[in-house]
């Protein structure tokens, strides 16, 4: 079982919302859809589901071509960022719903329910109605929904973003296990890069209707091919900085440099852009050999046990993410500091040259 993407696109009144894309996803496998908003996420979601149909393409399930089949004649179940439950209806009859439309006997119903309802741990909320229930209770009648479909696809649009903090991470927590169980394909959008890691599986990044690049979840993190893909896949984005490979240095900022890092020694020497995430920053010099930066501080955010710092760095600006809860003002100089290790090597045009050296080893 395997849902295919071949060069499907869509535009709409001459704006093309979706890119040509290639896409192969296999049976039993979770796929996070990674992007900012307006990425694409949804409207690649809906021309999955048979919502929308592809300008463009064909969309093959199973080895059948799909592309004209009304989504009521596919095995495929969605849910919303926006939970929809019937108000008026127990939640035993909520999740039992799809089934009475499918005409399936009622003994049947009535095994696939209580199975469903232990598998989402809402087995003593059957009686309920949903307003009775907590939100992340909710959330999950409407998860149920979807799965006692026994739908070869479940596709999640951003399914958590209205849930509060403890609720998420309840809920980021169980869906991987539901998914071992269900064996479908799953799909999930996302804007937030550490739920991308923490749900795993397989990752497509998306920026402005195309897919930048997919595969293993650790992999696209840890290699991001360009650019684009490592300013999705980092929250906050990426910082970069041009520099100048000279042998086996790393010029950069007023006639500073740096050792080369090992992943790039074998580079022509030339102008690149080094990249290197928020959390690599650091306030403390970690030794010899470190890049130094002399910046200006335009913002702080503390957010409990760390302090994410703004940064001016001659007219770049950069974010740091710091331990601690720092005492600092904005307009001060800051002196920062980056280990090579941590640094990304990209060519001008945004291909990536060169990991991380810990990023090969992680």
């Amino acid at each position: 079982m395997t849902l295919e993407l071949r060069g499907v696109s869509k535009s709409v009144d001459g704006q093309t919302h979706i890119h040509e894309t290639d896409l192969v996803l296999e049976k039993g496998t979770m796929n996070v859809l990674l992007g900012p908003t307006s990425a694409g996420k949804t409207s690649l979601m809906r021309l999955m589901a048979g919502l929308d149909v592809p300008t463009k393409g064909r969309v093959i399930w199973n080895g059948d071509d799909v592309t004209g089949m009304r989504v009521q004649d596919r095995k495929v179940a969605m849910v919303y960022q926006q939970f929809i439950n019937y108000p008026s209806m127990s939640v035993y009859d909520n999740i039992a719903s799809p089934m009475k439309l499918m005409g399936v006997d009622k003994a049947e119903i009535d095994a696939r329910v209580r199975e469903t309802a232990a598998l989402m741990q809402l087995t003593p909320m059957l009686d309920r109605k949903p307003l009775e229930l907590s939100g992340g209770q909710q959330q999950r009648c409407a998860l149920a929904r979807a799965l006692v479909k026994n739908a070869g696809l479940v596709l999640l649009d951003e399914p958590l973003a209205n849930l509060d903090y403890k609720l998420r991470e309840e809920l980021r927590a169980e869906i991987p296990r539901i998914f071992e169980k269900s064996g479908a394909i799953f799909v999930y959008a996302t804007t937030e890069p550490e739920e991308a890691l923490l749900l795993g599986g397989n990752t497509a990044t998306l920026w402005e209707g195309r897919v930048t690049q997919f595969g293993p979840t650790p992999s696209v993190y840890r290699r991001p091919g360009d650019t684009v893909t490592a300013r999705v896949f980092s929250d906050p984005p990426m910082n970069f900085l041009k520099v100048r490979k000279e042998g086996d240095r790393l010029a950069f900022g007023d006639g500073q440099s740096a050792p080369v890092p090992s992943g790039a020694a074998g580079l022509a020497d030339g102008d690149y852009v080094a990249g290197f995430r928020p959390n690599h920053v650091m306030m403390e010099s970690p030794g010899a050999g470190a890049m130094r930066f002399e910046t200006t501080l335009a913002v702080t955010e503390i957010t409990g046990s760390e302090t994410f710092i703004h940064l001016d760095h001659h007219g770049e600006r950069w974010v740091g993410l710091v331990h601690g809860v720092r005492s600092l003002k904005p307009g001060e100089p800051l002196t920062i500091h980056l280990d090579p290790a941590h640094v990304y090597i990209f060519a001008e045009d945004g291909a990536l040259m060169s990991a991380a050296p810990y990023a090969e080893a992680a």
